[in-house]
């Protein structure tokens, strides 16, 4: 049996501009949020992120690519649970079926603890580029090893550091600073991003992957753009900073984007705007 057959529940909410031929994405939602640390409400992210889909515009003229003639396959959310161990095996076994399908998948979140199961999905040649406000590299935190704080700690343990590449953190602790030093994971630094270096960081970082998995956990953007997140941080990266990464990374393999921590009870619907910029952008260069 297909773990998509076992662990999904089903009920895709985005509608896809054409339903003909094979598809050019594929998406499945993870609302997981058991292991916040400020404020509850990422579960219903993926919905939320899907219905701002629905609502925007998709042709993109950055690029020239109109989603209209593109079939997106969404295969719904994975059911619910509150204990992240169980949800990280469930989303590695559908992250590692996916993959075989050569297409890009997106991943809607949801807590960025996801990503531990996600990423580890792939093949260990395969690049991370992470956009966070915040290290997640934490030992444990509120007694989860698990916890969204230390996702990143465990990929590390588990798969070393050398393919990992960290954007835009603001937002840590001493621990955090000397794993990160000690592991000597490569970073652009938020005052690199302000000095305009950025685009041209990602484009040298992903020119040595033949594949890349990216997260955008949507807290590396400043309040005043992405209020609906959970962990929200101040002086971030504005809107027009994070895409003009995201258009550096136009020409590269990209594998998977998941978006992650999106808070809609706290969101006036720019958040979740934004995110579903970020999933067409990604669908858009994948087709290019």
């Amino acid at each position: 049996m297909s773990y998509l057959e076992l662990y999904l529940n089903k009920s895709p909410q985005i509608i896809s501009p054409n339903e003909q031929g094979e598809p050019s994405a594929i998406v499945f939602g993870v609302p997981f949020d058991s292991t916040h640390s400020y404020k509850p409400g990422t579960g219903f992210g993926p919905d939320a992120i899907r219905n701002a889909f629905n609502n925007i515009e998709i042709f993109n003229p950055e690029i020239g690519i109109d989603l209209e003639s593109v079939n997106i396959e969404d295969l719904g959310n994975t059911e619910q649970t509150v204990d992240v161990n169980e949800m990280t095996i469930v989303v590695n076994k559908l992250a590692s079926e996916l993959c075989k399908k050569n297409k890009l998948l997106i991943v809607l979140g949801g807590e960025h603890s996801l990503t531990l199961g996600t990423y580890t999905g792939f093949p260990e040649s395969t690049g991370y580029v992470v956009f966070d406000a915040h290290y997640d590299l934490r030992d444990g935190y509120a007694g989860s090893a698990l916890s969204h704080a230390a996702y990143l700690r465990r990929i590390v343990e588990r798969r070393g550091a050398e393919n990992i590449l960290h954007v835009g953190a603001r937002s840590f602790v001493k621990e955090e600073l000397a794993f990160l030093r000690e592991h000597h994971i490569k970073t652009i630094s938020d005052s690199e991003i302000r000095k305009g270096m950025g685009p041209k960081l990602i484009r040298d970082a992903l020119s040595v992957f033949e594949r890349t998995y990216v997260s955008f956990d949507l807290d590396v953007l400043d309040p005043a753009f992405a209020p609906g997140v959970g962990n929200p941080e101040a002086v971030g990266l504005t809107s027009r900073e994070l895409f003009d990464m995201v258009y550096a990374m136009n020409g590269h393999k990209i594998s998977c984007a998941d978006i992650v921590e999106l808070n809609p009870l706290y969101d006036n619907g720019a958040t979740a705007s934004l995110a579903a910029k970020l999933m067409s952008t990604m669908i858009a260069m994948n087709i290019n």
